[in-house]
């Protein structure tokens, strides 16, 4: 059952800081929802709960490391207590490494798991407890049944698309695109629905504050490359967004967006044959 009601609902946003993140809050602010704007980084957060305050309902800000499981457990407490179980959660919250498998150290594996896949399951796993209860243990009217509420999980076409050059944000990226089919089955009898986004070439920070492994100026080469397209792609976040609440409302199980997205998405399926060539190209140099 999809919830397409956001006037009074509770979304609770990792990542939104910025980017797709304070994008998404915004759009759900704008509809009516009370806004949970969480991050890494606190000031940011809070210009995020600002903006949110000025466009709709309200905006709350939390520090959170979503790596951390410790730190997410006594954020989902706060919220509940404060506010109280969420209609809504966006696990947007990502970093980036590039480079090859065999530059990637243990160290850049742990980071990007910690916040691209455990972030993830954390969000999930403690709110989704939350919706879950909330739809078992409180009384039903007839007329209208309790709502578990909605998931949202920030994959990327990345979790489709080998590439020599990204081995590890792929990996995250896939996990999270399989976790997200896998809940949506789960929650399904607690009406609670899963959406996967996957995004392709979005004008975000996520490349100019991503770790690129190996050759230091080779790195910094495929940083400004990486930038530059970016630019000349002008794809901003609030497209993003947009696409985020159309999928709450239809409650979509995987959402790809920008035009690559959607391809490489077919691709995919039609001819992963074409996928695995692709993967084989090396960076440019110079």
């Amino acid at each position: 059952m999809p919830l397409a009601q956001f006037d009074g609902a509770l979304a609770v946003v990792t990542g939104a800081g910025g980017g797709i993140g304070r994008a998404t809050a915004l759009a759900l602010a704008e509809r009516g929802a009370n806004v949970v704007a969480a991050d890494i980084d606190l000031a940011a957060a809070e210009r995020t709960a600002a903006l949110a305050k000025s466009v709709g309902a309200g905006g709350t800000a939390y520090q959170v490391d979503v790596s951390d499981a410790a730190d997410m457990e006594s954020f989902a407490a706060a919220v509940k207590e404060a506010h109280r179980a969420p209609d809504i959660v966006v696990n947007n919250a990502g970093i980036a490494v590039a480079g090859s498998f065999l530059d990637t150290s243990l160290d850049d594996w742990d980071r990007i798991v910690g916040v691209n896949l455990w972030g993830v399951v954390h969000g999930s796993r403690l709110f989704g407890k939350q919706m879950h209860d909330r739809v078992h243990t409180l009384p039903n009217k007839p007329d209208k049944p309790n709502l578990g509420g909605h998931i949202v999980n920030i994959a990327s076409a990345a979790a489709y698309t080998p590439t020599r050059a990204l081995p590890a944000y792929c990996t995250t990226k896939a996990a999270v695109l399989m976790l997200s089919e896998c809940l949506r089955a789960e929650f399904a009898s607690s009406r609670i629905g899963v959406t996967a986004v996957c995004p392709g070439f979005v004008t975000t920070d996520i490349v100019a504050n991503g770790t690129f492994v190996g050759d230091e100026e080779a790195g910094e080469r495929t940083r400004q490359r990486s930038l530059k397209a970016l630019k000349a792609r002008n794809y901003p976040p609030e497209r993003v967004a947009e696409r985020i609440v159309n999928a709450i409302v239809k409650n979509r199980p995987v959402v790809p967006v920008t035009a690559e997205g959607h391809l490489l998405r077919t691709l995919s399926r039609v001819s992963p044959a074409s996928l695995r060539l692709l993967a084989r190209i090396p960076a440019p140099r110079g």
